[in-house]
């Protein structure tokens, strides 16, 4: 959906709803909400006076003008404690009274920006928190039923502002919201699809609608392209496989050499049964989601080329899934590396990082200045950090590891940074092999990054999102669904942005 920008008053703005703010503990209303509190004879300052609305973050006050002013309705969401009102509070405060607004059932929304004024939040940065609020809490997934019951639906969205000088800011802040709400409802929807739908076929054909809609190179590789390049631990994985592998490479401004580059790597096991180390059945189906790294790196290259940000970008999806069948590989199997490394295999439940290696190893012939890949690679992670709260960061270089937890922080896609020690590879020291591919169960959060960075000559950050993706409940911000998160792409975008 495209949000207006208008220049105006938004007490005079024809809308069904609009949508003004109050911080906690605000007792007389100012600002925009001063202003439409005037206009309704006192209103707001009378339902905050009875006790009736506080300020609390995502609280929502409904008032109706009955003529007042043009609105049906007139939604006050509370912004919380000005000393702790940041860019996520304005998109919870955004999320929460759209789909109040949604719930009912109007039609046309007028918003002010929330945190501008008396919140003193750079303009540019509280228009984009703003819409990105609007439009991700807005998000639903388009699930294939037969009958489907009719919904609500917000027609139209518009941000009114009356201060002219503030208005390139502001479509400046949108524009960079919607271009990040479409990847991540891109990401969204390929972790939301069943994995007969979601094969790494069609991760194939959403790669290639991007690179054709921003002009970028393409490079799909099958398995014959695989074999060529020597990715034996890519391959393993794929062995088992009723969907054909893809090994997909877009790039952005793939011909500028004068540029920096950035390398995105996503894992991208469109359906993870553990292979012969088959998984418990209990919840297996999540492993739908286990592709959600690789549609991350789409939905983040998506935004990449509707924003053309000005680096050499790319993203990297190793796509397969990972079956038992009588051609997958098996535990005691030793896997040649493309760049020679020989594995034991312990685990064939140990794709993830198998993928990965090969994936790694094929970036660094881009010569990157830096290198972040994303996976949903281990239970560990969840244990040590909860279910969606963060996701944790291993990294080999600071100024790296710096720039993407301040990226978490300014998106809400928070990272905890996590040990890369030495004696991790304890536990994947193998007598047959250089390593092995897990180190059991007690090995801890670190065996599997350790494993990782054996195929690292760069600056690289690998980000355990296992906990993220994909959630059966919402999470303590209202623009966040159940279901896929879309997690990681807000996160890419704003490191690279910040590069």
């Amino acid at each position: 959906m495209e949000i207006k920008v208008v220049q105006g008053s938004i007490q005079e703005y024809s809308a069904d709803t609009i949508i003004v703010n109050l911080f906690e503990g605000v007792t007389v209303p100012a600002g925009a909400a001063g202003i439409v509190n005037q206009a309704l004879s006192g209103a707001i300052g009378e339902m905050v006076a009875n006790g009736d609305f506080t300020g609390k973050l995502n609280e929502v006050g409904v008032l109706y003008p009955r003529g007042a002013i043009p609105a049906k309705r007139v939604l006050v969401v509370g912004l919380g404690k000005k000393s702790e009102f940041n860019q996520e509070m304005a998109r919870r405060a955004a999320a929460t009274a759209v789909k109040k607004a949604r719930d009912l059932n109007g039609k046309s929304v007028a918003t002010v920006i929330h945190g501008s004024g008396v919140g003193a939040m750079p303009v540019l940065m509280a228009a984009q928190a703003t819409a990105e609020g609007l439009l991700l809490g807005l998000y639903e997934y388009a699930a294939p039923r037969q009958k489907n019951e009719p919904k609500n639906k917000i027609e139209s969205i518009a941000v009114v502002e009356y201060d002219a000088t503030k208005l390139a800011d502001i479509q400046a802040g949108v524009k960079v919201a919607e271009a990040i709400a479409v990847g991540v409802y891109l990401t969204r929807d390929l972790v939301n699809m069943p994995p007969n739908v979601a094969t790494p076929t069609k991760m194939a054909a959403v790669a290639q609608e991007i690179a054709e809609a921003h002009k970028m190179a393409l490079t799909v590789g099958d398995v014959e392209w695989a074999e060529q390049r020597h990715m034996g631990a890519y391959l393993a994985v794929a062995k088992g496989a009723g969907e054909s592998p893809k090994f997909i490479v877009l790039e952005h401004n793939a011909q500028r050499q004068d540029l920096d580059t950035a390398v995105i790597v996503g894992k991208g096991i469109t359906f993870d049964s553990g292979g012969i180390s088959l998984k418990p059945s209990e919840h297996m189906d999540e492993m739908k989601s286990d592709m959600a790294g690789a549609g991350a790196v789409l939905g983040a290259m998506k935004v990449v080329g509707l924003l053309d940000l000005p680096l050499h970008i790319v993203g990297i999806a190793p796509c397969t899934e990972n079956m038992p069948d009588a051609s997958a590989y098996r535990p005691a199997d030793i896997i040649t590396a493309s760049n020679g490394t020989t594995i034991e295999i312990i685990s064939t439940d140990a794709e993830g990082r198998m993928v990965l290696a090969d994936a790694l190893v094929f970036a660094g012939q881009y010569k990157p200045r830096a290198v972040v890949d994303l996976a949903t690679l281990t239970g560990a992670c969840v244990v040590a950090l909860g279910e969606g709260i963060a996701a944790g960061v291993f990294c080999n270089d600071e100024r790296l590891q710096g720039k993407l937890t301040a990226s978490g922080e300014a998106t809400r896609e928070r990272l905890w940074p996590m040990p890369l020690w030495d004696e991790y590879k304890k536990s994947i020291r193998s007598e047959v092999a250089d390593i092995k591919n897990s180190g059991g169960r007690y090995s801890g959060v670190g065996s599997s990054a350790i494993f990782l960075k054996e195929f690292v000559d760069f600056p690289w950050a690998h980000v355990d999102m296992a906990s993220m993706a994909l959630i059966e409940r919402g999470l303590d911000a209202s623009y966040v669904p159940v279901g896929g998160t879309g997690f990681g792409v807000r996160l890419l975008v704003d490191f690279l942005r910040n590069w």
